[in-house]
């Protein structure tokens, strides 16, 4: 750890990763409700149960987002974090208001938690993704303002780098884009064309610049690859990124009643979506070739690859599998839909995320990497991790397939709850999937309690 104040990235980090545990639980509660009803009726609800996973893999998304930052913008800038604790009682807050919101989710009727919560002075709430109460928003918003104002402090003061500066740009575009979630017109169409502007935006856009930014730092880490050849393909992949991501919003506006043009704007510019996504795997893979060390964290530059592939694979293949308008008017919000959203969530997000944590909290605890048992345990939950997401991706393509054959497409149509009976062994397999992917979890979380002695960098 080259300054003292990168310290607060690690409350950050254990935030995040029991959130992720706590998300998989409640993933876990869904998927046996997919194929047992009333699993924890009425104690918690499907529709509960599935706001607090998806809330939780957010929240805690965006915990290692600002650890990440606190622990790069540092580094990158040559300085100390412009207040340190600033970032910890920030740190506090969002956890605590991040508790708060999953306990009022769990324990407090919807409708009594809006009313509590200000929704009759400014509706903003029970929308997908977007479901936290008024004041939530609010806190969010002025936490992440304090965040952004701290780190952009930091790289002010220090040296500017390209990787500092991507990072901020997809921070604080994450931050403005967020505004959207206050603006909630009464008109549906209206709605969900600025609902997608958080929503797509974020994860198709701004966030895309995040994960950009943190691999290249832990790329330029563990090669020692000129910084100038990393930020001239950082250039590139951004660019890419934000051109087809921007417009390629069209794709959600198929069928919610804008003007027919954006079935070929929709179309064509998410088809080529992809491309940045391959770029980054062409870029990772290519970085690890020219190393010029052999980096003692193998696990690190394991997960690094990682998110290369699994980004390109989840964001790029399975989201221009049902991108284009003709195929998407069939498997519009199909069990497709969710084999996408779990692939691309993990390939991009949270293995990004892991990867600068498996890089990071050794460094963090005083070593530069964990002993070669840790990371070899560590190794193995990637795989497990990643295999699983793989099934669970597979089934769940196999669920849409025959989905949309039997509710959409055969000349006689099932209704939809007769067409869940008969795909319900792809949810039971979606099932053991999810649960080798907690193993594969828990085995991670076990990696970092495995003591023995650091294992040494070796010139390639």
């Amino acid at each position: 750890m080259k300054y003292k104040s990168q310290a607060v990235a690690m409350p950050y980090f254990i935030a995040a990763i029991g959130l992720f545990v706590g998300q998989i639980l409640f993933g876990l509660v869904l998927g046996l409700q997919y194929v047992v009803g009333d699993f924890l009726f009425p104690s918690i609800p499907f529709n509960i149960a599935r706001m607090v996973h998806t809330n939780l893999l957010i929240v805690w998304l965006l915990f290692g987002f600002m650890g990440s930052a606190y622990y790069l913008v540092p580094e990158e800038a040559e300085t100390e974090l412009y207040s340190p604790k600033l970032a910890l009682g920030l740190f506090w807050i969002f956890l605590a208001a991040g508790a708060l919101t999953i306990l009022g989710y769990l324990f407090v009727d919807y409708n009594t938690l809006a009313s509590a919560t200000g929704n009759d002075i400014l509706a903003t709430m029970g929308r997908e993704f977007l479901e936290q109460p008024l004041l939530t928003k609010i806190g969010i918003v002025v936490v992440a303002l304090a965040f952004l104002f701290n780190i952009s402090m930091t790289m002010l003061k220090g040296r500017k780098t390209v990787i500092n500066i991507v990072l901020l740009l997809g921070l604080w575009g994450l931050a403005v884009f967020f505004l959207f979630s206050f603006y909630n017109p009464t008109n549906l169409v209206m709605d969900k064309f600025y609902w997608w502007w958080v929503v797509h935006l974020w994860v198709e856009g701004v966030w895309e610049l995040i994960m950009a930014a943190l691999l290249a730092f832990v790329l330029i880490k563990v090669t020692g690859v000129d910084r100038e050849v990393i930020e001239k393909w950082l250039y590139v992949i951004i660019t890419l990124a934000l051109v087809t991501g921007i417009i390629g919003t069209g794709h959600h506006y198929f069928w919610i009643g804008t003007p027919a043009y954006w079935q070929w704007w929709g179309s064509i510019f998410s088809a080529l979506e992809p491309i940045p996504f391959f770029a980054m795997t062409v870029f990772a893979f290519n970085m690890v070739n020219r190393r010029r060390r052999e980096h003692p964290n193998r696990a690190a530059v394991l997960w690094a690859l990682g998110t290369g592939v699994m980004a390109f694979l989840g964001a790029g293949v399975w989201g221009f599998l049902h991108t284009l308008a003709p195929v998407n008017y069939y498997t519009h919000g199909s069990q497709i839909t969710a084999a996408h959203g779990h692939m691309a969530f993990y390939g991009a997000y949270v293995m990004v995320v892991i990867t600068i944590m498996s890089y990071a909290m050794p460094i963090l605890r005083g070593r530069q990497a964990n002993s070669n048992k840790a990371q070899v345990i560590e190794m193995w939950s990637f795989w497990i991790m990643t295999i699983s997401m793989v099934f669970i991706t597979l089934f769940l393509t196999g669920a849409g397939i025959l989905q949309v054959w039997l509710q959409r497409v055969s000349e006689d149509p099932m209704p939809f709850m007769m067409v869940q009976d008969q795909i319900a062994l792809f949810y039971w397999m979606r099932l053991w999937s999810g649960v080798g992917f907690a193993v594969g979890l828990v085995l991670y979380v076990v990696s970092f309690f495995i003591k023995g002695k650091e294992p040494e960098a070796v010139a390639a």
